[in-house]
């Protein structure tokens, strides 16, 4: 099976270099046919569901070389654990619009970080992560990966002078994300990068909230992007996946160790779900964007609104790498108010266009609390000038609220009329 397109990119503003630039296809034409395979006997344009677990085959297919085959898709397809038709045209389209070699689909996104952790590092190996992230990876770093022997060190990642200092001569591996879940804070790509490759180390960056439409970290020098497919990339709430995009050699070496021997493969019917999604991804994250845009302007004069942390906004410390490092500004925002449980309660009772609750990157609107206190405890532990950089952007707690396709003059008025006394 052959993708239609598989292209690398070096112009964070392009999608068209690489080994098929002659195909000029951009973005948002990837987003709808990057891997798209037309059925051979059918002649079905949308992707069919391979639903079985074994294909036939013939006596020699599959056979590993002394050493070990590591390029498992250079097989024929002979058991769905390691390669599926369905999941390798998401991998396939996923890779187009990332500009990456190759790709790996899991089942979830934090499948997808623990492949990439338990595949580049050993014991000895010391990994540097961003202080704040997504709570699977930050809870997987730094209460499980010690107990394999890996070093782990917490740092700001939007302070270039914390990161070089935190470097050993055996970091392997840097992991950060931007914006950051769930405050919202950038980190610079480039100079990360930069940092960790001339010391010899590798960059992961969790893209889960910036999506493809507004950042592709691999342009700005990142070794591997990861995503929860769960949210924005999918978009419609009802399905659960990963990815790591990378180089071929890089992806050959987390498949052959992550994808079958960890057991977290994505089904055929989540992935046929997921590729329905990246088929509206550009317009669905644009028309988010433009909508949280002014949402995130309403809340900022809203007289309950203590503070709006939002990429797109001025106000937020980060915009000028925002400017430089997003197309768009994403559909997650960020607000504080006083009386927060008193204001959550008041939210999920009065709330009727935007729902409270936990995710985000659904086609609906999401928002729920995150109370410093508790995201302490339960995940960061976070401490002195660590804690400031966190209450700078959170304060006592934060409402995470997630943009979805809803007509935003209904939910400026939702927001208002929930928010108001």
């Amino acid at each position: 099976m052959s993708p239609k397109a598989s292209l690398s990119i070096a112009d964070p503003e392009s999608c068209v270099a690489g080994p098929l630039a002659d195909l000029r296809w951009r973005c948002e034409t990837l987003a709808v046919d990057g891997g798209l395979v037309i059925d051979p006997t059918t002649r079905a344009i949308a992707p069919n569901i391979s639903m079985s677990v074994n294909n036939a085959l013939t006596p020699g297919d599959g056979a590993f070389s002394a050493d070990g085959v590591c390029d498992l898709t250079a097989l024929p397809y002979l058991y769905a654990r390691w390669t599926n038709p369905t999941v390798r045209q998401l991998e396939q389209r996923m890779a187009a619009l990332e500009g990456t070699d190759d790709a790996l689909a899991t089942a979830s996104g934090v499948a997808a970080i623990a492949g990439t952790f338990l595949t580049l590092l050993r014991k000895g190996d010391h990994l540097i992560v961003s202080d704040v992230c997504y709570a699977g990876a930050n809870e997987l770093a730094r209460r499980i990966l010690p107990d394999y022997g890996i070093e782990v060190t917490a740092v700001n990642m939007s302070r270039l002078d914390e990161v070089a200092a935190a470097f050993r001569p055996n970091t392997r591996l840097v992991h950060c994300e931007s914006p950051c879940n769930p405050i919202l804070r950038l980190t610079d790509i480039a100079a990360v990068a930069g940092l960790a490759h001339d010391r010899g180390a590798l960059v992961s960056v969790d893209s889960t909230l910036a999506t493809p439409v507004a950042t592709r970290p691999a342009a700005f020098g990142a070794d591997i992007v990861i995503h929860s497919l769960t949210k924005f990339i999918n978009g419609h709430g009802d399905a659960l996946g990963g990815i790591v995009c990378g180089s071929k050699a890089l992806v050959e070496k987390i498949r052959s160790r992550a994808g079958v021997y960890l057991g977290a493969s994505l089904s055929a019917q989540s992935a046929w779900l997921i590729l329905r999604g990246i088929d509206t991804l550009f317009p669905r994250i644009r028309t988010i964007s433009q909508s949280a845009v002014r949402l995130a302007e309403f809340l900022s004069t809203h007289p309950m609104v203590r503070g709006v942390m939002y990429p797109g906004l001025e106000t937020h410390p980060q915009h000028a790498l925002a400017k430089r490092q997003m197309q768009v500004f994403g559909g997650m925002i960020t607000f504080r108010t006083a009386s927060q449980h008193a204001v959550a309660a008041r939210l999920a009772e009065k709330l009727k266009v935007a729902h409270y609750a936990f995710s985000l990157g659904h086609q609906r609107s999401i928002v729920v609390l995150l109370d410093t206190d508790e995201m302490m405890k339960s995940t960061y532990g976070l401490e002195g000038a660590q804690l400031e950089d966190y209450r700078a952007f959170a304060g006592d707690g934060v409402f995470r609220l997630s943009v979805g396709l809803e007509a935003i003059e209904d939910l400026i008025e939702d927001f208002d009329q929930a928010l108001s006394p």
